[in-house]
């Protein structure tokens, strides 16, 4: 971390996912230091992957039922942990293993420089960018080079629009996608990119997979699925026209069932990626 920085660690839930978690550990740990991850796997049944080597990882007790039960089973877990790494940090990144908050390249700053300069109250959110293949013009991933050399396009998504990066102890809703009894803070300099729906075959795999058909993850994995059907039906805009009004809709609307989570007013917009991420994911 700079010498006059923030101290800032990351942390992540992850149940038998080693593809997106060497990307996670590879990706803040190059930034925050490997030492500043910590990696809780749900369920003993599963082994700590080489990839962890040098982080905090525990094998936990798995959080029993099905998709909603086990996801506020799991934010509680994630948030009683932050609220205990705040003895020893001051901002405390939490994601799902397949979410990487990024930074625009064209500051120049690194990810801990950037959020070490920011005044945070209680939470900061990077524009969420649901990556997605495109079926008629993206072949399958290939988990060797960096993604978004493979991957196009972006589907502005309020869903990951995510209340991430805390500098105090809050409460956490599943799935982190808001803070209890606080607003968003929504960055002009921050995003936060999706990788689940990269490809798709690994997502009809998951889909498939006995264990997540058992505890009703079939329709959450599905409606994920809908990513790939807008990216690859839809023509993509401008990434320096469509962004822009996108991080204005969410920071000025909130969904009328969820007042404390932005809404993209049922626009589906899809945005080319710019270059300049290429080589950071």
């Amino acid at each position: 971390m700079p010498e006059n920085g923030k101290r800032i660690c990351a942390l992540t839930m992850v149940r038998n996912d080693e593809f997106f978690l060497k990307k996670w550990v590879s990706y803040y740990g190059e930034r925050l230091g490997k030492e500043n991850l910590y990696i809780f796997f749900d369920g003993k049944d599963q082994d700590i992957p080489p990839c962890c080597e040098g982080t905090n990882a525990v094998l936990c007790d798995r959080v029993a039922g099905n998709v909603a039960r086990a996801d506020k089973g799991r934010i509680r877990f994630l948030s009683k942990r932050a609220e205990e790494l705040f003895e020893r940090y001051d901002i405390v990144i939490g994601t799902d293993v397949d979410e990487f908050l990024v930074v625009d390249p064209d500051l120049g700053l690194s990810l801990p420089e950037y959020l070490s300069s920011l005044k945070i109250k209680g939470s900061v959110s990077g524009l969420g960018i649901d990556v997605g293949q495109n079926l008629n013009t993206e072949q399958p991933i290939d988990p060797s080079r960096p993604f978004l050399e493979q991957r196009t396009y972006g589907y502005l998504s309020s869903r990951y629009t995510k209340t991430n990066t805390l500098s105090e102890p809050i409460e956490w809703g599943s799935g982190f996608h808001r803070v209890e009894g606080h607003q968003y803070h929504i960055d002009p300099n921050l995003y936060l990119f999706h990788f689940g729906c990269i490809d798709f075959k690994r997502l009809q795999e998951r889909i498939d997979g006995s264990d997540r058909i058992a505890n009703g993850w079939s329709a959450h994995l599905k409606r994920r699925a809908r990513t790939i059907r807008v990216i690859t039906n839809t023509k993509p805009g401008e990434w320096d026209k469509l962004v822009p009004l996108m991080r204005w809709i969410q920071v000025h609307t909130r969904a009328i069932h969820t007042l404390n989570k932005p809404t993209t007013l049922g626009l589906k917009l899809v945005v080319r990626i710019p270059e300049k991420f290429h080589k950071i994911l």
